[in-house]
């Protein structure tokens, strides 16, 4: 008696209960959260009894009409279970991830490779770093990873178009610039799409990310205009301060770290910013390269650059005589 009150008190419908006992009825609050397209058609209810509960059908009668009932409740609940699972799981299709995760990911990479050294950039980190995540979550590392090594590559290209047609004047400046700027970008880059290079990169690729974007400017920036680049650095080292030492500095260590074989080009020029570029000093070079020392005090005279009092002269001279200059030098003694 209590059963049928119950029944009639609900209209005569059958509620099922999922496992957050969120009434899934034909009426009820499944139907107003998930739309009537997800929901599967109306079948027969399922029969009554001991192994029927708030779960679903675990069971049923024997006898054809008993079995024809239990198969579309099953059915019924299967769809419903598919239904709500990617509901709940908040699944991202690979519409999903073209049309909303990665155009906010393109637009925070285009900000990032365009900044000046020292800006402050209106994204946010968090929201890209999470649109990194479920993406990785939802298996879409493998396009991730080829739009994003696309979308670089596009910009480097961008990029070395731009200082071909540099004047030569500033094409020192620009490549430095260009450097700087990439390695900057590359720092805000890599930490955000940390997930991708742990769980796919490193996983499937056996290779790193921020690897994979040092060779793409290589590959795209640097060897297509070393040559044009290094007799341009070769001539302001033959004459002082044409550019800055930190620009001078900053190429030459960016050169190496990228093509470290590069030192070849120039050992004597590398050798001023990487230490043990060159062999060690030997004792019978030590009047050549006291002579060097002297060449360059004399350019240094010339530009503006005074020794200093006498005592600081008779020091540097002594320096000089011993071949402690050269010791000083990347070379070292032995």
């Amino acid at each position: 008696m209590e059963e049928e009150s119950m029944e009639e008190e609900g209209g005569g419908e059958v509620m099922m209960d999922d496992q957050n006992h969120n009434n899934w009825g034909a009426g009820g609050y499944g139907r107003h959260l998930l739309g009537e397209r997800l929901l599967p058609p109306a079948g027969p209810p399922p029969p009554a009894g001991p192994e029927h509960n708030g779960a679903g059908l675990r069971g049923c009668e024997p006898g054809a009409a008993a079995g024809r009932a239990g198969a579309a409740g099953a059915i019924a609940a299967i769809n419903i279970s598919a239904s709500t699972s990617k509901f709940l799981m908040n699944v991202i299709t690979i519409e999903d991830y073209k049309s909303t995760y990665w155009p906010k990911l393109d637009s925070a990479i285009d900000q990032l490779l365009t900044q000046s050294p020292g800006d402050y950039i209106p994204i946010s980190y968090e929201q890209i770093y999470s649109c990194v995540y479920k993406c990785v979550c939802q298996q879409h590392s493998e396009q991730m990873y080829s739009d994003l090594i696309k979308k670089i590559t596009n910009h480097l290209e961008r990029v070395s178009k731009e200082l071909q047609a540099s004047p030569p004047d500033l094409y020192i400046e620009r490549f430095n610039l260009a450097l700087g700027q990439y390695m900057g970008a590359l720092q805000s880059i890599v930490p955000l799409f940390i997930y991708m290079n742990k769980f796919y990169i490193e996983t499937k690729l056996n290779r790193d990310l921020k690897d994979d974007l040092i060779k793409l400017f290589t590959e795209h920036v640097a060897e297509k205009h070393i040559y044009n680049l290094m007799p341009l650095l070769l001539e302001a080292q033959s004459t002082p301060f044409q550019i800055t030492p930190s620009t001078m500095a900053n190429i030459v260590k960016g050169l190496y770290t990228l093509r470290p074989e590069w030192v070849q080009m120039a050992p004597a020029l590398f050798s001023k910013f990487i230490p043990n570029i060159l062999p060690p000093a030997v004792e019978s070079e030590l009047q050549e390269y006291a002579a060097q020392d002297q060449k360059l005090q004399r350019e240094l005279i010339q530009n503006g650059f005074t020794r200093g009092d006498q005592s600081r002269k008779r020091a540097g001279e002594e320096l000089t005589y011993n071949g402690s200059s050269a010791c000083a030098s990347s070379r070292g003694c032995r």
